[in-house]
């Protein structure tokens, strides 16, 4: 088994704002080793982001961690200043942001805010970070790089300012890469290319990947691990294999009925999820997926299940695998 590069336990994390305390991350739990893709998915508003911020140190105002651990790669994020999480970020681990147009600045060209990382994290000079900036946008497969480096963002096409990003976030060849939302704005011919070359870029210099995403689809092919959020909480984890092929939590299920797939028959509908996303200023006591689900208990409503481990790589917190469990082992005794 290779080391533990992330180490997550118990994270609570909440945004104090007028309106009351949004409990944005609520005992978030999992760990990763070198070498692993990992897929974070979910809803908006599930706590993907907000939980890639705080291994980041990015946790925007008014939010604060309230509560667990972070140790990454030897460091505990959540006890280092911002001098020291400066040292780390973009250099052990790197970002690349949701939408790639407001990330990159419009006023500076490309070959400038490249060059920026690697000045800063390096002791390269100028005429070798120019260097290794071209170097790098070859490497995401940019054409005519050194054209490129004098381009400002707005005359880049949305998969080449992407690449752009992952080129920037590779500057320094982090132990880990969170890449949020990578695709989303991208036709699918560019999300299947992006997803190609960050897999691609991954062997080429050992890193480790966490992808952030609502869909299903990018991380099916792409991570070892899968981890389902809602409202704040992991409520499934397991491989690939596990949470497409035997889901257990209601929510999972609900997630890939809402996909399309090549065994989906001609005319079939998809089922959307019913009802409307958490109300993270108000959570139920119990299981936030409860008000939507169609196989609520009472239970439920009222308490969170504990985590039932269904394999070595794979748990769920559920009830109606409480009560499975139950009437197997009544079953069994009579």
């Amino acid at each position: 088994m290779s080391d533990v590069l992330l180490d997550i336990k118990n994270l609570r994390l909440s945004f104090f704002t007028p309106a009351g305390e949004v409990k944005a991350l609520n005992d978030v739990t999992f760990k990763m080793h070198e070498g692993d893709v990992l897929g974070i998915v979910g809803e908006s508003g599930s706590g993907k982001s907000v939980t890639a911020y705080s291994i980041m140190g990015l946790v925007p105002f008014p939010g604060k961690i309230i509560g667990g651990t972070i140790d990454f790669n030897g460091h505990r994020i959540n006890d280092m200043t911002e001098k020291q999480m400066r040292d780390i970020r973009g250099n052990e681990v790197s970002i690349i942001f949701q939408d790639p147009m407001t990330s990159l600045n419009p006023v500076y060209t490309i070959g400038n805010q490249i060059r920026e990382v690697i000045l800063l994290h390096t002791d390269m000079n100028k005429e070798q970070a120019n260097e290794r900036a071209l170097e790098l946008l070859t490497l995401v497969g940019i054409n005519e790089p050194e054209k490129r480096l004098n381009q400002y963002p707005h005359e880049l096409s949305g998969g080449m300012r992407q690449r752009v990003m992952i080129a920037i976030a590779l500057a320094c060849e982090p132990k880990l890469l969170i890449a949020d939302e990578p695709t989303t704005a991208l036709d699918v011919t560019i999300q299947a290319q992006i997803i190609e070359l960050m897999m691609e870029l991954k062997e080429k210099i050992n890193m480790s990947i966490i992808i952030i995403t609502h869909d299903l689809g990018v991380v099916a092919n792409m991570c070892d691990k899968i981890v389902v959020m809602y409202g704040g909480k992991i409520v499934e984890t397991g491989t690939s294999d596990e949470i497409f092929y035997s889901p257990r939590h209601e929510y999972t299920k609900g997630l890939l009925r809402s996909v399309p797939n090549l065994n989906t028959k001609s005319h079939e509908k998809l089922v959307p999820i019913e009802g409307t996303p958490l109300d993270m200023l108000n959570p139920p006591a119990g299981c936030p997926f409860a008000p939507r689900c169609d196989k609520c208990m009472k239970i439920c409503l009222r308490e969170m299940p504990e985590y039932s481990k269904l394999s070595d790589t794979h748990e769920c917190a559920c009830w109606l695998l409480q009560k499975e469990a139950f009437e197997a082992a009544a079953g069994g005794e009579n």
